[in-house]
């Protein structure tokens, strides 16, 4: 199977599955709804679902117990999006081509939508793992492993050491200890819970732990050069806007050619991560791959 072909079937799994979890739209408060459902339904990659399945399949896992822990950091990932955009943080008006949800439901709005996709998310990843008969403490680890990644010492730890460094300037150690938190930890997390729920053993899941943490760095440097390389079109937001904020990126603390040569180390470290699965392993390549290669 291709890897396109894989990246296609598995987003038509997780967004089935989104669909069936999420409230309705017209369920009350039905613009409360709309606004979680607008962006969580705004045509993302999927990237930490399908990391959590893949990670699953390498270790011989049952992917239908591994959904709802894969479709929960969908839910976080898509509030942090909401959260970033808002006036009070980035100030982005455009998310994936499209009016950001501030600019569509209002500040008030988009901050609930955010809030309610992050409680959300623990209640869906408890209440449907209990029904794909997922052991207790499989549920548990899951748990640990998305909050942990999702606090001070993750994602919102990542956003607030970034939004510091604003017109700061930062040396490496210093990006990359962001970073690690801002993106990576959410990619970790999306690789050990699928490897967790479906019982790898220690080797495996340092392996896999390994693998996610290299590709976390890349996922970022990748960002980065897309910011001055890439097609705003493509992106789906204005090429260019760290440049504007005067924020610290590899380009700029690095240069660019030798943000590609740590972007190419950090993949080559993953693959190598990666090679104890075997032909198991094979999507987990492919898509560190895709993230060295992807144009948006």
């Amino acid at each position: 199977m291709t890897l396109q072909t894989y990246l296609t079937e598995k987003n038509k799994l997780v967004e089935s599955c989104l669909d069936q979890w999420l409230p309705r739209e017209d369920a009350e408060p039905a613009k409360l709804h709309q606004a979680m459902r607008y962006s969580l339904f705004a045509g993302g990659k999927r990237i930490r679902p399908i990391l959590t399945i893949a990670a699953a399949e390498a270790v011989d896992g049952d992917i239908s117990k591994v959904l709802p822990a894969a479709t929960a950091l969908e839910l976080i990932h898509t509030y942090s999006l909401i959260h970033d955009d808002l006036p009070a943080m980035d100030d982005d008006d455009y998310r994936r081509g499209r009016l950001s949800n501030h600019k569509m439901f209002g500040e008030a709005t988009a901050i609930l939508a955010g809030d309610a996709l992050l409680t959300f998310a623990f209640e869906l990843l408890v209440r449907e793992s209990i029904g794909a008969g997922v052991e207790a403490e499989k549920i548990t680890f899951a748990l640990l492993e998305l909050s942990s990644a999702a606090g001070t010492f993750g994602m919102i730890g990542g956003q607030a050491m970034d939004l510091s460094a604003e017109g700061q300037k930062v040396n490496l150690d210093g990006l990359e200890t962001i970073h690690k938190c801002k993106t990576g930890a959410l990619l970790r997390a999306a690789v050990r819970i699928g490897a967790g729920v479906s019982g790898a053993n220690q080797e495996q899941l340092q392996a896999l732990t390994s693998y996610a943490e290299s590709l976390g760095l890349a996922f970022q440097i990748k960002d980065d050069i897309l910011d001055i390389e890439g097609d705003s079109q493509k992106l789906g937001k204005q090429a260019g806007s760290d440049l504007l904020k005067d924020k610290s990126t590899y380009p700029s603390i690095l240069g660019l050619q030798e943000a590609k040569r740590l972007l190419n180390q950090q993949i080559d470290n993953s693959l190598q991560s990666a090679d104890i699965f075997a032909e198991k392993g094979k999507i987990l390549r492919d898509i560190a791959l895709f993230v060295r290669d992807r144009e948006f």
